[in-house]
């Protein structure tokens, strides 16, 4: 209508394709498609970008490095949900790799996992949830020592012997499947923890994914060489102009604008809001929970309100449906396994009496739309079984609730076990829970919010600190890096 070109890059698209659609003008296309063509076409103009020479290779004809550009510059970028692609997604740097052959690393990742199996916790080796990382005590490096006395190559330095068996208790003891991975055809398929959705194309790094390959007991890929790096914050600040919009920014506005430069302006809901919070109930554990959980959902099914319950993790929505199922509750279940079935989920989500059971799949972006007869009854009702690590992606799934003016409420039901409160994150939280919940009753209302924000908060800082670091680490790099005239 306007006179513009429109063009959408989607996964399957070749080069060819994209730079038609990458020249029309207005471009849609996801965040990690963007970046990783940005990057792939630095590894094209190669070490000596030299604008000159570029234009004169023009002469050579249709082969020249170019014409295999499929950008054609960073201009003007709008982006959708912009505190989850610029600030959450901003902690893991994107990598490209090459294309490995054989295995040669597979005896030395079995021999890894085996020394760090034989390791104790708590004697050998100390875990830290808050920070995700493990460190071996002098009792495990001298353990370490004693079992690899017999074993030559790369396992007689103590340095490379024990970095090593840390990445193996990595692989065991942080990484699980259904959580931060999927086990599909034989291929460990990673689980994007701020979508709920698999990330099939992508894999950790340092041997980590070949290792828990081998803990799964999948066919072992080649580990590939990194070949160009970058963080989505060195990349959005190469714009031109760059704005953004989200439902859950106000949190993050300092970071938005110490990072981009970018002021965070608050906008009013289209129609009066509707959506009504119904408290808090955080149990002892994690049983009494789920039990309070289907026994709510019962409540409100025979009430003839949709339900949409949030779930952290592919395993938590599974031990729910198990419950609903013996409740005898018909209920769906969305999660990085039925990924193919997402549209025809989300749009029954809203009928009368429907129970959605659903991962961060259903959570922000999600559109639920109601049926007539829902409304008089109060409209869709979110309830969360577990609180995340940043208080945004909570208010993005209760924002499911109560849209373009529709009625709604939104309700959370956690326990002592849930992961934010069993890492550090939730120390005071919980020795303070645990104190007032020996009468066996939950802790209701504004308590129970205030303990569970105090481990947000310690989660967050963490997180704030994590992006800070990173950043400087890669302003730093690039400065090296345009000193020794190599691309990123």
């Amino acid at each position: 209508m306007l006179g513009l070109s429109v063009g959408a890059v989607t996964h399957e698209l070749d080069p060819v394709a994209r730079r038609g659609a990458y020249s029309c003008d207005v471009t849609y296309c996801c965040n990690k498609e963007l970046a990783f063509d940005y990057l792939r076409d630095r590894l094209v103009v190669g070490r000596h970008p030299n604008r000159i020479q570029l234009q004169l290779e023009r002469l050579y004809g249709d082969a020249t490095r170019l014409r295999q550009l499929v950008l054609r510059g960073l201009c003007f970028g709008i982006v959708d949900e912009a505190d989850s692609v610029l600030v959450d997604e901003a902690r893991v740097p994107l990598i490209i790799s090459g294309a490995g052959g054989q295995v040669p690393e597979q005896p030395i990742y079995e021999t890894a996992l085996r020394l760090a199996r034989g390791l104790e916790r708590g004697q050998d080796f100390s875990l830290d949830g808050r920070e995700r990382s493990i460190r071996l005590t002098p009792q495990g490096q001298a353990t370490l020592t004693k079992r690899a006395h017999d074993l030559k190559g790369i396992w007689s330095g103590p340095r490379r012997r024990e970095e090593l068996v840390r990445q193996a208790l990595t692989a065991l003891y942080l990484f699980h499947r259904d959580m931060q991975y999927l086990v599909r055809d034989e291929k460990v398929q990673i689980i994007d923890e701020y979508t709920g959705r698999v990330m099939g194309d992508r894999s950790w790094e340092h041997g980590l994914h070949q290792m828990i390959e081998l803990k799964e007991g999948c066919p072992l890929t080649p580990m590939n060489a990194p070949l160009a790096r970058m963080t989505y914050q060195r990349f959005f600040r190469r714009y031109l102009w760059l704005s953004g919009m989200t439902g859950t920014a106000q949190e993050v506005a300092g970071e938005l604008w110490n990072v981009y430069r970018l002021a965070t302006v608050t906008i009013p809901t289209n129609r009066p809001l509707q959506r009504r919070w119904r408290g808090e109930r955080l149990f002892a554990t994690a049983d009494q929970k789920w039990d309070a959980v289907v026994d709510r959902i019962g409540e409100l099914r025979g009430q003839g309100r949709p339900v949409l319950v949030g779930t952290r993790s592919v395993a938590a929505s599974e031990i729910l449906s198990k419950q609903l199922e013996r409740a005898k509750i018909e209920h769906v279940v969305l999660n990085a396994r039925q990924d193919q079935e997402e549209a025809t989920v989300v749009a029954a989500a809203g009928e009368r009496g429907r129970v959605t059971v659903a991962t961060n799949m259903a959570g922000r972006g999600t559109d639920i739309k109601l049926t007539r007869s829902v409304a008089p009854a109060g409209g869709l009702h979110v309830l969360a079984t577990e609180r995340h690590e940043a208080q945004r992606i909570d208010r993005q799934l209760y924002g499911r609730a109560g849209r373009q003016g529709d009625p709604g409420s939104y309700e959370a039901v956690t326990s002592l076990e849930d992961e934010l409160l069993t890492t550090s994150h939730g120390t005071v939280a919980r020795w303070v829970a645990r104190l007032l919940l020996k009468s066996g009753q939950p802790l209701e209302g504004w308590l129970a919010s205030l303990l569970v924000r105090l481990a947000q908060r310690s989660a967050e800082r963490l997180h704030a600190r994590v992006r800070r670091e990173l950043l400087q680490h890669e302003d730093q790099l690039e400065s090296t890096l345009a000193f020794s005239g190599r691309v990123e």
